[in-house]
């Protein structure tokens, strides 16, 4: 998306969706293609400066929904030197929802599947300790079955490739847990993703990729040793998903992350064990996205 003079901008014109680009009546709430919010075009056109996508990406039950709302709470609190502000309060939704849950000791529920169903925020951050940088950031949470259905079958959701092309950086979550536990799926699909990525980013051949990506390693409190060392946990346990990343991307980086202290289990009403976060002790999760943003 280009800039655009607020000048040129009148009530009720029909307005390109942030995301997709469609055109959508001036009125419209959300995108009549991709559900995204037009609030999100909105608020580009009031700041009259392009904002930086930000993609979280990951298979289902990776921890995407908690990693992603702990984060924005952590920058709306004035994490390290950073100021956040959420332009509409929608941008809030993720984060309440999250914090609320994790209070109860329960997780949040599953993101659906449905596009529509999707939080989404819109942060100004700033850099306290240099005015002159401010990052407009656009965030959405999707679901990892969705984002699973569209690398198997591209343009399944079509929304999943418009976000990539038009990110700035994106954060990959893959499983600590049962990658040190010695399950090699967390390596084939984080394989699959970066690939897919790899596709929707090409550039020529030979010629590494430079949009940045930061792999977070997920739920690291169960294998301590990520904390240590993430890369080197990565090259001996995610060995795939190194090489394609050494091979085809100039700037990643790998990242330990948890936000559960102690967990406990429990019993739901089908006789199911749920795990219950007893105690909430976030750890690693704004280094990934502070790197993010010394490469935009």
């Amino acid at each position: 998306m280009t800039a655009m003079d607020t000048t040129t901008i009148t009530s009720g014109a029909p307005l390109p969706c942030l995301i997709c680009e469609t055109q959508n009546p001036g009125e419209a709430i959300v995108c009549g293609n991709c559900f995204a919010p037009m609030a999100l075009i909105r608020e580009a056109i009031a700041q009259d400066r392009d904002p930086c996508i930000t993609t979280v990406i990951g298979d289902s039950n990776v921890g995407k929904t908690v990693y992603l709302g702990m984060l924005l709470d952590m920058l709306s609190k004035r994490a390290d030197n950073f100021d956040a502000v959420p332009k509409g309060a929608y941008s809030v939704n993720l984060q309440h929802t999250v914090i609320s849950y994790l209070q109860e000791r329960r997780f949040p529920p599953k993101t659906a599947v449905e596009a529509d169903q999707w939080h989404w925020a819109y942060y100004q951050i700033f850099d306290r300790l240099d005015d002159s940088k401010i990052y407009d950031l656009v965030m959405p949470d999707m679901a990892g079955e969705a984002i699973a259905a569209e690398v198997a079958a591209p343009s399944t959701f079509t929304i999943i490739r418009s976000l990539l092309e038009k990110s700035s950086g994106a954060i990959l979550l893959v499983d600590a847990a049962l990658a040190g536990a010695g399950s090699s799926q967390p390596d084939f699909f984080a394989l699959k993703l970066m690939s897919y990525l790899d596709g929707v980013l090409s550039c020529k051949k030979n010629k590494k990729l430079p949009t940045p990506v930061a792999i977070v390693l997920s739920k690291a409190d169960y294998s301590p040793d990520c904390f240590d060392n993430p890369r080197a946990f990565a090259e001996t346990n995610l060995n795939r998903l190194w090489n394609i990343c050494d091979n085809r991307f100039e700037h990643f980086e790998f990242f330990a992350t948890s936000v559960v202290g102690a967990l406990g289990y429990g019993s739901d009403e089908f006789d199911n064990v749920v795990p219950y976060p007893l105690h909430v002790a976030p750890r690693g999760i704004l280094e990934p996205f502070e790197w993010i943003l010394s490469k935009l």
